[in-house]
């Protein structure tokens, strides 16, 4: 493990927020304004639109002439989430990467929260909080939490992700270093460069809710549901003969008995049973 610490970033953007976008129109107005309320200031704002149809390039162009503190990128194809990330990472400046998503929400006090846990934490590579899973108009539906320090986390990274990647920040550093998002895995791609930050530095997250995730017809985890499992079963497997981490007997039986239930449980059935044992008690 290292101790990450940049001696010349004192003057420089702390954060840079990065958003890809694909037809959220109905949406991004929230998640953009959530952002630029935010209490802590220093940051920037990278968002990338993934050549939408609707009038979400209209929607962020509109805010970038408002706060200079926008930078925008327009892929001139759909060009998919992975890469619109690095796109977006290539541009990023900050000593921090935190994401979002276009249909989310993030509480105003959400980055200052994260960039003070991770100036206090110098051996964290990653770290999220807890998040709100709500509906289409944000109502809160129930709490999902995850795992505090770096065990354990790591003791559940083979059952499910150890975050909630829209409300994750991350060591620009660091991030940078493994490589950043594998373009070969475009749904889970934040599961399989969780396993890659693991090898050089720590997990955390904190207890705080720090984000509102909106679900509805559209959301990534119902239409291509049984296709993110797949990728983060390979993820997995990456991960035991790659990337050199131990698989218990039993997470091998949880990856097997996933791996069935991708053809006999339907998508729909599956996040909300996902959704309802993952809940806070």
């Amino acid at each position: 493990m290292l101790e990450f610490v940049n001696r010349t970033s004192m003057n420089r953007i702390k954060v840079s927020v990065l958003m890809p976008v694909y037809n959220a129109e109905k949406y991004v107005d929230f998640a953009i304004q959530s952002i630029l309320g935010q209490t802590f200031r220093n940051f920037e704002f990278v968002i990338v639109d993934d050549y939408s149809t609707d009038k979400s390039w209209e929607i962020i162009k509109k805010y970038a002439k408002l706060d200079k503190r926008i930078i925008v990128l327009r892929n001139r194809e759909n060009l998919r989430t992975t890469k619109s990330l690095n796109r977006g990472l290539k541009l990023a400046r900050g000593k921090y990467v935190a994401r979002m998503d276009a249909d989310d929400w993030s509480y105003p006090d959400r980055l200052e929260k994260q960039f003070q846990f991770m100036e206090q934490h110098l051996m964290v590579g990653v770290s999220g909080g807890t998040i709100e899973i709500c509906d289409r108009n944000l109502k809160v539906l129930n709490l999902r939490r995850y795992p505090l320090n770096d065990q354990a986390a790591r003791k559940i990274i083979f059952r499910y992700s150890p975050f909630a990647h829209p409300v994750t920040i991350w060591r620009t550093e660091v991030i940078k270093r493994v490589g950043g998002y594998n373009e070969n895995i475009p749904l889970s791609q934040d599961y399989e460069l969780y396993f890659r930050i693991g090898k050089v530095s720590k997990f955390a997250n904190l207890p705080d809710v720090l984000l509102k995730l909106r679900t509805h017809n559209n959301s990534s985890s119902i239409v291509r549901g049984k296709y993110q499992e797949q990728y983060a079963l390979y993820s997995r497997i990456k991960a035991f003969l790659e990337y050199g981490y131990d698989m218990t007997t039993a997470d091998k039986f949880y990856s097997f008995f996933q791996m069935l239930s991708i053809v006999i449980v339907p998508p729909k059935i599956k996040f909300w049973l996902f959704n309802f044992l993952r809940r806070a008690r």
